[in-house]
Order: structure tokens, then sequence, then C-alpha cells
């Protein structure tokens, strides 16, 4: 018998059994091991019991709906998710970013592109950043340590979401030259998402909020209009 191509374990998180079975029937089909919860309570139990790579989370559900379920989760796992949500629904979408998903795919969708985001996201989940081993002090504002993966504003350590952290070290990598979107989105997110621009906007705006003293007039993370993004030469400061 063939090894199975994967051996992630997924929690797939729905009240309707039918979705749960056209999920779990494709992901399996991909060498996926797949877990169910019908709600957000037996969501929260079942990532302390089995501790899965990856949840699918379905926005509306009775209880716990998924942005409370996230909220919750968020409080004590880092475990990436794939919101599930209403076609044409951009505010959800927008809400369960700024939670902490890392995802999120329209109903209704093709196993193709469920397959496709989930293998993006664990790729993106175990793929170590590179990092520099020696501190960086960009001024007396700001300090980066990559190797343990802090950043300190105004000597505060201060808590950034994965996606966040990556997307810093992509651009403080390239300081004094401008990245552009589609290059910082493959980088970042993964090649399948280069023409997803509100994903980087949205992600820019997270970083300048916790490392600007004024992110409407950012003095590190500078927009070149229509190309891309920069962070500020610091070398040459």
């Amino acid at each position: 018998m063939p090894e199975p191509r994967e051996t992630h374990r997924i929690l797939v998180v729905d009240d309707e059994p039918r979705m749960i079975r056209f999920i779990r029937m494709n992901l399996e089909l991909e060498g996926y091991t797949v877990f169910e919860a019908a709600d957000g309570v037996q969501a929260l139990k079942q990532v302390r019991d089995v501790l899965p790579d990856l949840i699918i989370l379905d926005v509306m559900m009775p209880e716990l709906d998924g942005f409370e379920t996230l909220g919750d989760l968020r409080e004590f796992s880092s475990v990436p998710v794939i919101m599930l949500t209403a076609r044409g629904e951009e505010d959800d979408r927008v809400r369960g970013l700024e939670l902490g998903a890392d995802d999120y795919v329209t109903k209704p969708f093709s196993p193709r592109e469920l397959v496709s985001r989930v293998k993006a996201v664990l790729r993106r989940a175990e793929s170590a950043t590179p990092v520099s081993k020696t501190p960086i002090k960009v001024d007396d504002h700001l300090r980066i340590d990559f190797d343990r993966r802090e950043v300190y504003v105004a000597e505060t350590l201060i808590k950034l979401r994965p996606t966040e952290f990556r997307l810093l070290y992509h651009l403080v990598s390239n300081a004094g030259w401008v990245v552009p979107h589609e290059q910082l989105l493959a980088k970042v997110w993964g090649y399948e998402y280069r023409d997803e621009t509100h994903y980087l906007r949205l992600y820019i705006n997270y970083l300048r909020q916790k490392i600007e003293a004024d992110p409407a007039k950012p003095k590190y993370i500078l927009t070149e209009r229509g190309v891309g993004y920069k962070f500020v030469d610091y070398k040459n400061l």
C-alpha cells in the first residue's frame, strides 16, 4: 500500500453535515487526516484533544459562531485557520483576518480551490523563516531580533502574528529597496496569492499600527504607489 501523500491533521468545523462530508472526502483523497466538530464549543475541545495542524472554520454556526470561536482559539493557540464565508461578504473576510485567520474560502467553492488553499497555508506554517543572528536596531524607537522572533517598540515587546512577522522579515531583508506587491505576496503567502493585494494592504496596515509612532505618517514602512513597499534604509539613517 502506498504511503499517504500528507499526514497533516485537519479539523473541520461546520454545523452542516453535508458540508463536512464534502470537505472530508476531498481532504482524505489528498491523504489528510480529518476530524470534525459541529460547533465552536466542540471545536475548542477538539483543538486540545487532537492538536490539529490546521482548522477549517465556518463563520455561521450556532452557540459560538466562527468569529467568537476564532477569538477564543487565539487566546491559547496559533494553529492556522481557514475561514469559510458566504460569497460577497467582504466584511466577514476582513473581520476574520483581523481576528487572526490565515485565509478564507468563499462558499460555494470547488474541491480544487479548497485543497490549494489548505496546501498553501500549511506550507506557510511549516516554512521556517531564515533569520539574522544579529539584532537590528533601526533607531531608538524600534529594535528587531529575528533570531528570537522579538520586536521592541520604545523598549516594549510587542506581539506580532506569524504572518505579520514574515512580512516584516521580507521588508527588513530588503531595506532601502522597493519590494513589488507580487513578490511580497508570493514570499509571505505563497505564489497562488500574488494577485491578492487586499491581503497585503491589510497586513501592512496591521504592521504600521504596531511599529509606527504615527501610522498615518509612516517612517519605517513606506509606500511606492502602484509598485510595492519599502522598509527604510536603517543602515544609513
